[in-house]
Protein backbone atom coordinates (compact mmCIF):
# COMPACT_ATOMS: atom_id res chain seq x y z
CA UNK A 1 0.00 0.00 0.00
CA UNK A 2 1.86 3.37 -0.85
CA UNK A 3 1.91 5.83 1.32
CA UNK A 4 0.74 9.28 0.71
CA UNK A 5 2.47 12.59 2.40
CA UNK A 6 0.77 13.74 5.75
CA UNK A 7 -1.25 16.73 4.84
CA UNK A 8 0.47 19.94 6.80
CA UNK A 9 -1.54 21.67 8.80
CA UNK A 10 -1.56 25.37 8.41
CA UNK A 11 -0.60 27.30 10.94
CA UNK A 12 -2.36 29.28 13.08
CA UNK A 13 -0.12 32.83 12.58
CA UNK A 14 -0.42 35.31 15.53
CA UNK A 15 -0.45 39.21 14.91
CA UNK A 16 2.56 40.77 16.19
CA UNK A 17 0.60 43.14 18.28
CA UNK A 18 -0.76 39.74 19.92
CA UNK A 19 2.84 38.23 20.74
CA UNK A 20 4.18 41.55 22.33
CA UNK A 21 1.17 41.45 24.64
CA UNK A 22 1.98 38.22 25.70
CA UNK A 23 5.34 39.34 26.36
CA UNK A 24 4.62 42.45 28.04
CA UNK A 25 1.82 40.69 30.37
CA UNK A 26 3.89 37.52 31.27
CA UNK A 27 4.95 38.02 35.25
CA UNK A 28 9.35 38.32 35.54
CA UNK A 29 10.05 35.16 37.66
CA UNK A 30 10.58 35.71 40.98
CA UNK A 31 14.18 35.20 42.11
CA UNK A 32 14.48 31.96 44.45
CA UNK A 33 14.96 32.48 48.19
CA UNK A 34 18.11 31.82 49.27
CA UNK A 35 18.50 28.76 51.53
CA UNK A 36 18.73 29.30 55.00
CA UNK A 37 21.25 26.78 55.77
CA UNK A 38 23.84 27.49 53.42
CA UNK A 39 27.00 29.25 54.77
CA UNK A 40 27.63 33.16 54.05
CA UNK A 41 30.42 33.28 51.93
CA UNK A 42 33.07 35.90 53.37
CA UNK A 43 34.51 38.51 51.27
CA UNK A 44 38.33 38.22 50.71
CA UNK A 45 39.89 41.68 52.20
CA UNK A 46 40.37 44.64 49.39
CA UNK A 47 44.12 44.65 49.14
CA UNK A 48 46.15 47.90 48.36
CA UNK A 49 48.99 48.10 46.60
CA UNK A 50 51.98 50.94 47.91
CA UNK A 51 54.87 52.05 47.91
CA UNK A 52 57.57 53.60 50.66
CA UNK A 53 61.14 54.92 51.17
CA UNK A 54 63.07 53.10 53.97
CA UNK A 55 66.70 52.89 54.64
CA UNK A 56 69.46 50.15 53.26
CA UNK A 57 70.00 49.01 56.41
CA UNK A 58 66.38 48.31 57.46
CA UNK A 59 65.91 47.31 53.64
CA UNK A 60 68.50 44.06 54.20
CA UNK A 61 67.25 43.60 57.23
CA UNK A 62 63.81 42.19 55.72
CA UNK A 63 66.05 39.98 53.39
CA UNK A 64 67.94 39.02 56.62
CA UNK A 65 64.51 38.19 58.30
CA UNK A 66 63.28 36.34 54.99
CA UNK A 67 66.67 34.24 54.84
CA UNK A 68 66.08 33.40 58.85
CA UNK A 69 62.81 32.35 58.34
CA UNK A 70 63.25 30.41 55.55
CA UNK A 71 66.24 27.85 57.30
CA UNK A 72 63.47 27.71 60.24
CA UNK A 73 61.12 26.49 57.66
CA UNK A 74 58.35 28.83 56.63
CA UNK A 75 59.68 30.93 54.17
CA UNK A 76 58.13 34.36 53.71
CA UNK A 77 57.24 37.15 51.60
CA UNK A 78 58.43 40.70 51.71
CA UNK A 79 54.51 41.99 52.67
CA UNK A 80 54.06 39.23 54.88
CA UNK A 81 56.83 40.41 57.06
CA UNK A 82 55.75 44.13 56.85
CA UNK A 83 52.22 42.96 58.15
CA UNK A 84 53.92 40.50 61.02
CA UNK A 85 55.81 43.84 62.04
CA UNK A 86 52.21 45.95 61.97
CA UNK A 87 49.98 42.86 64.05
CA UNK A 88 53.36 43.37 66.75
CA UNK A 89 53.03 47.30 66.73
CA UNK A 90 49.45 46.63 67.23
CA UNK A 91 50.04 44.53 70.52
CA UNK A 92 52.07 47.34 71.94
CA UNK A 93 50.74 49.74 74.76
CA UNK A 94 51.32 53.23 74.12
CA UNK A 95 54.62 54.18 76.40
CA UNK A 96 56.04 51.27 74.58
CA UNK A 97 55.03 52.10 71.29
CA UNK A 98 56.71 55.85 71.26
CA UNK A 99 59.44 54.82 72.80
CA UNK A 100 59.97 52.20 69.38
CA UNK A 101 58.50 55.38 67.16
CA UNK A 102 61.15 57.52 68.72
CA UNK A 103 63.78 55.20 68.27
CA UNK A 104 63.21 55.54 64.26
CA UNK A 105 65.55 58.35 62.45
CA UNK A 106 63.44 60.37 60.75
CA UNK A 107 64.12 60.13 56.72
CA UNK A 108 63.25 62.18 53.70
CA UNK A 109 60.23 60.43 52.02
CA UNK A 110 59.78 59.73 48.24
CA UNK A 111 61.66 58.82 45.22
CA UNK A 112 65.25 59.58 45.93
CA UNK A 113 66.47 61.55 42.97
CA UNK A 114 68.35 59.98 39.43
CA UNK A 115 72.35 60.39 39.98
CA UNK A 116 73.34 62.68 37.10
CA UNK A 117 76.27 61.75 34.73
Amino acid sequence: MPRTPAAKTPSKAVPAQTAAVKKAAAPAPAPAPAPADKEVKTRKPKLVRDGFTMPKDEYAAIDALKQRAATLGRPVKKSELLRAGLKLLLGLDDAALITTLQALTTIKTGRPKAARK
